[in-house]
């Protein structure tokens, strides 16, 4: 059984979905709707940068959004179905365009806006996230409450087995990072990221962004979305909103997904956008499943090859 999955910020680079676009006018045509829905030249910015562009939240995320719908449509068009998707934060708005429960322009629109708010919900250089590598989430989230005092200092991504992320204000996650590493981290890395996402700090975003949610246009969807915020398989309209909302605060449970994924007969997971982030996780959870990462056309060609036996030699789509 297949899952498809959609990675999060972070996966970006400049160049990405070019090749896809010269290659398949169905691609081509994704990204001329995404310009035409964000009113600029997001197709642009994807292919040439510049770099620092990119990397501006509310520009990173429509732009990985609009790259994973592209490769999403064109892996649908040569004939693979999921039966399940999730996406890792940001993602999950990708799994829910792919679900039919949003429209591809309005959670563009969306997740452009829901960049800027999360950006500034925070003064640059107040918060911070650093990754621990080696300790269990428990004792992560024991480091943290330890050495919080007073401050915002939370787990923020538990992506794997002894791979955590924590989120706060800058103090307390330099704090939590060193009592991290006498609980027995083997490394805290500091990440290099414009705001400490996924912790209560992101609230005054995520009372911003709810009421566009819920305001917008929503079908249930075409099968189920695992949400990040509670790894449980998300199948009306409704539930969905409600977990995109809750999703801009709360940590990224993202073992947990891969758990449920799997759980419900999930054994070839097909990891759509830039990158292959997700899938290094994915292996971390469990070897043996099976990982694609489809973010070009040699990519393409190998996962139908094993999957279903076809070939992406036909680029009349």
């Amino acid at each position: 059984m297949i899952a498809f999955v959609f990675p999060g910020q972070g996966a970006q680079k400049v160049g990405m979905g070019r090749s896809l676009a010269d290659t398949f006018p169905l691609c081509r045509d994704t990204f001329a709707e995404a310009d035409a829905a964000i009113g600029e030249p997001l197709s642009t910015l994807c292919f040439e940068g510049p770099e620092d562009r990119l990397m501006l939240t509310e520009n990173t995320q429509p732009a990985i959004l609009a790259m994973s719908t592209a490769v999403a449509r064109l892996v649908v068009a040569r004939g693979l179905t999921p039966r399940f998707a999730a996406g890792h934060s940001l993602g999950e708005y990708s799994a829910h365009v792919a679900a039919g429960t949003l429209s591809f322009a309005d959670a563009l629109r969306t997740v452009k806006r829901r960049g800027r708010y999360m950006q500034e919900a925070v003064p640059l250089g107040e918060g911070a996230m650093a990754a621990i590598l080696g300790l269990d989430a428990d004792r992560v989230a024991q480091a943290c409450a330890d050495v919080a005092n007073g401050q915002v200092v939370t787990p923020a991504n538990m992506n794997a087995p002894g791979q955590v992320v924590i989120a706060g204000h800058a103090d307390a996650v330099a704090r939590a990072s060193v009592r991290a590493r006498e609980l027995g981290a083997k490394r805290a890395i500091p990440l290099a990221v414009s705001a400490p996402f996924h912790c209560a700090l992101m609230k005054p975003a995520e009372d911003r962004l709810a009421p566009e949610l819920r305001a917008l246009p929503a079908s249930h969807p075409a099968f189920p979305v695992v949400a990040n915020v509670d790894a449980q398989p998300k199948r009306t309209a409704a539930d969905a909103i409600e977990a995109l909302v809750r999703q801009v605060s709360a940590p990224v449970r993202w073992e947990d997904v891969v758990t449920r994924l799997i759980a419900e007969g999930t054994t070839t997971f097909v990891e759509l956008g830039p990158g292959s982030v997700l899938a290094g996780l994915i292996k971390k959870i469990d070897r043996g499943v099976t990982v694609f990462s489809i973010e070009d056309e040699r990519g393409l060609d190998a996962a139908l090859e094993r999957i279903s036996g076809q070939s992406s030699t036909d680029a009349d789509v």
